[in-house]
């Protein structure tokens, strides 16, 4: 990838905030030192490896949260003779090694995939690519992630060689020498304590010692002795105070305990030498394996980077097309950036973008590079939808850089810079050029930018341009692999909306933004004219090209509106068609075929009758007969008509209302504005009625009530209709003693005879208890689609023993 785009681009900074997840400043400089990747099958392997580390973040096994120290002036160390790693060094290499394992065991799933399960193929993934995770199944790592021979042995091996002799908080073992020393220094320590309190315990030396306690002079225990006491104690002076009022005396009775000590000390030394040097011998043995397990632990973690940054931007990985497209793309590192639509149909080499200065023009030839780079890293792009080509490279050339350090103006630099890229692209190129043929005069400018789009297009690079030039626009005209573009400005306002216009060129607007910022009115009138009378009837088209477009926008949100209002008036029809259909099959199961039972079980019990009295030689009178048969009809009549009963239906929806109220206790009527179901009771209070709905008697004026009747019509089929039972639909449902299944069959039917009614709210009792019914009832209510939310009810409802419902109105 061309280093001087990647730095213009300020691709560094994203790779930084990128980096800033990783746990381990060597993973994080590896993830920055990375470029960009040229080989299709390249970043297609480490997307995959991405999403699936995304789908390990957020399913429910616990992630390893632990810290990967350094070892870059460790692992060197390893096999070189006379050089040992210290205990600092052991220890970070340890918890290196320990934490690499466990991220290893989380990242590889082990014990959790699917041995020699086939991985997904190639158009999940790039489905997946495109929403920002993967399809759900449970499948193998990805190759990318293909580190099988580096995450067991030799890591278990090297921890358990470190923490044999240091513990875990980097602190050297008791083993058995070491031990035995550490006892013996601390024997001689207590003893040159005693003897140098002696020293103040006794009453002929105690008023000669500037303190009672004995101090430490390089290593050796002294006493503090007055210094005009001097001679009264034999011993070495080590040091004296800088007022000369206190001499520092080793005495003779511990100087040679005070040998001993240091012989014991040096002793430990020595040992822990040895045992270093045998640790650093066994890890060397170990080398190339704990090298290539270290650079591994590296590579995964920088693979988890990605994908916490992409879990937290909640962004989206881009699907391979011909085409380019970026939908409401954020540039990452603008700190309120305007969301932008970049599309460059199939077929279309070079994007022509012009518009007002400071309208955008820059910035998106600068998100569409960056998006690049981005996704050829494997990192999520800030945007709903993204599709492009994987580029072999990317070339970036702003207008108005410049080198003073080569004495080249803004153009000579620019030409320099656009002849190193048509040295370099190819038809699989990136070439993004700003403020395109400025700097030198407009007819030559035009002509050699011209040209120069003519050789990139013939190529079949990709082209984004931004410019000023007429020339150019009308460039971008009259070629078919080319097309305009330009940053909406809005003329009320004055100021850029930072919205790209496909289709149509761009004016600069440079009259209206000089007079905005406060140059004289007679100049901008003279600027005016002179426009005017140059470019006449360009502007004009330019406006009936935008008006032409904003129609057509609105045209286009107005048929989408309307096709979203059918779609919500489409599932709740099929909604409603589902629980008419179930109904219709409980009907059918419940009464009918208990109508039906009866029936055969009336006729068995008769015929075996008859047959009882004609076996023990009674005849039945004929009359007698007659009549067996005609109870047999009856009831069987009695069945067909309860069958016609149950496939009749509610006029409007299970009832009709009429004009006019004779009201009675048993009547059926419906309450209020909403209609709600209800059966008269008794007569109440003040011209009141009590009305008994769902499991609730209320009192209602009777202006509140309206009659209903049942009308039956035969021969219609019940899935057809809006249906409804003549059974009030309940307020509160009781669940409280019933089997789980049973529960949940009562609770399908409260749901049918909710939504027959628009009753939207209802309350379901299932008490605590063990917490099954519970845990049922809520589990059966996430999976319903009609229901739009449940809770539990106030404590002083039920609490956790009730369960209120809310049902999707719509």
């Amino acid at each position: 990838m061309n280093e001087k785009s990647i730095r213009l681009l300020e691709f560094e900074r994203v790779c930084r905030a990128v980096a800033a997840f990783a746990r381990g400043e060597e993973a994080a400089a590896l993830l920055c030192a990375r470029p960009p990747l040229c080989s299709k099958d390249a970043v297609f392997a480490e997307t995959d490896a991405v999403l699936y580390l995304m789908e390990r973040i957020n399913s429910s096994e616990a992630e390893p949260q632990g810290n990967l120290p350094p070892l870059a002036g460790v692992l060197p160390k390893l096999g070189v003779e006379g050089l040992t790693i210290n205990i600092e060094e052991l220890y970070a290499l340890g918890i290196f090694f320990e934490e690499g394992a466990r991220i290893f065991k989380w990242a590889l799933n082990r014990g959790g995939g699917v041995a020699g399960a086939d991985p997904p193929q190639r158009g999940v993934a790039e489905d997946s690519r495109k929403r920002g995770f993967r399809q759900g199944g449970d499948f193998p790592p990805p190759d990318a992630l293909n580190f099988a021979p580096f995450d067991t042995g030799v890591a278990e091996t090297v921890i358990k060689i470190i923490f044999s002799v240091i513990d875990h908080n980097g602190k050297l073992r008791d083993l058995p020498e070491i031990k035995r020393i550490k006892a013996k220094i601390t024997s001689i320590e207590r003893e040159l304590q005693a003897i140098s309190l002696n020293y103040a315990r006794n009453d002929a030396t105690r008023l000669m010692l500037r303190s009672e306690l004995p101090s430490i002079r390089e290593g050796r225990t002294v006493i503090a002795l007055k210094a005009n006491f001097r001679g009264r104690i034999r011993g070495i002076v080590h040091e004296i105070s800088a007022s000369g009022q206190t001499l520092f005396i080793e005495p003779e009775e511990i100087i040679e305990k005070n040998n001993d000590l240091r012989i014991a000390r040096h002793e430990l030394e020595v040992e822990i030498r040895r045992v270093l040097l045998e640790v650093s011998g066994a890890l060397a043995a170990l080398k190339n394996d704990a090298l290539m397990f270290y650079q591994a632990v590296l590579e995964l973690e920088s693979f988890r980077a990605r994908a916490h940054y992409a879990v937290s931007t909640k962004g989206v990985f881009a699907t391979e097309a011909s085409s380019f497209l970026l939908r409401k793309a954020r540039h990452p590192l603008l700190e309120n950036p305007v969301p932008v639509d970049i599309t460059v149909k199939e077929g279309v080499k070079a994007l022509v973008i012009s518009g007002p200065n400071a309208g955008g023009k820059t910035a998106v030839l600068k998100t569409a590079g960056l998006f690049v780079l981005m996704r050829q890293s494997a990192f999520a792009l800030p945007a709903a939808e993204a599709a492009m080509p994987v580029f072999d490279d990317v070339f970036f050339d702003i207008g108005d850089e410049q080198s003073l350090d080569g004495a080249l103006s803004t153009f000579s630099a620019h030409i320099q810079n656009i002849s190193a890229i048509l040295n370099r692209a190819t038809k699989h190129s990136l070439v993004l050029l700003d403020e395109l043929g400025t700097g030198t005069g407009v007819e030559e400018g035009s002509a050699l930018s011209m040209a120069f789009l003519d050789e990139l297009i013939q190529r079949g690079t990709r082209l984004f341009v931004s410019t000023h030039s007429s020339a150019l626009k009308n460039y971008a005209w009259s070629k078919g692999a080319a097309e305009n573009a330009s940053m909406e400005f809005d003329s009320k306002t004055m100021r850029p909306a930072f919205k790209i216009l496909p289709g149509i060129p761009g004016e600069s607007r440079a009259i209206m933004i000089a007079a905005q910022n406060g140059i004289k009115n007679e100049i901008i009138e003279r600027a005016r004219a002179y426009f005017e009378h140059g470019e006449s009837g360009a502007a004009g088209l330019i406006d009936a090209l935008k008006q032409k477009i904003e129609s057509v926008e609105a045209e286009k949100n107005a048929l989408e509106a309307e096709r979203n209002c059918f779609e919500r008036e489409k599932e709740t029809l099929e909604r409603r068609n589902k629980a008419l259909c179930e109904r219709e099959a409980a009907l059918n199961a419940g009464e009918l075929g208990e109508l039906k039972i009866l029936l055969a079980e009336s006729r068995k019990k008769l015929e075996n009758l008859v047959r009882d009295i004609n076996e023990h030689g009674k005849k039945l009178e004929r009359e007698q007969n007659l009549a067996v048969k005609s109870f047999l009809n009856e009831l069987e009549e009695n069945v067909k008509n309860a069958q016609t009963k149950n496939t009749g239906e509610y006029e409007a929806s299970a009832f009709k209302a009429d004009s006019g109220g004779n009201f009675e206790p048993g009547c059926h009527v419906l309450i209020g504005e909403r209609k709600r179901p209800g059966i008269i009771k008794r007569r109440g209070k003040n011209g009141t009625w009590i009305v008994e709905t769902g499991s609730m008697s209320l009192a209602f004026p009777e202006a509140e009530l309206y009659p209903a009747r049942r009308m039956v019509k035969e021969a219609v089929p019940l899935a057809s209709l809006e249906l409804a039972s003549c059974e009030p639909v309940r307020a509160e449902i009781d669940l409280r003693g019933m089997r789980l299944d049973a529960a949940l069959e009562a609770l399908r039917r409260q749901l049918d005879q909710a939504l027959t009614f628009n009753l939207f709210r209802f309350s379901v009792v299932h008490g605590t208890g063990d917490g099954i019914l519970q845990r049922g009832v809520h589990q059966f209510l996430k999976e319903q689609p009609v229901v739009a939310n449940y809770y539990f009810s106030r404590p002083e409802l039920g609490g956790t023993g009730r369960t209120e419902v809310e049902l999707d109105a719509h």
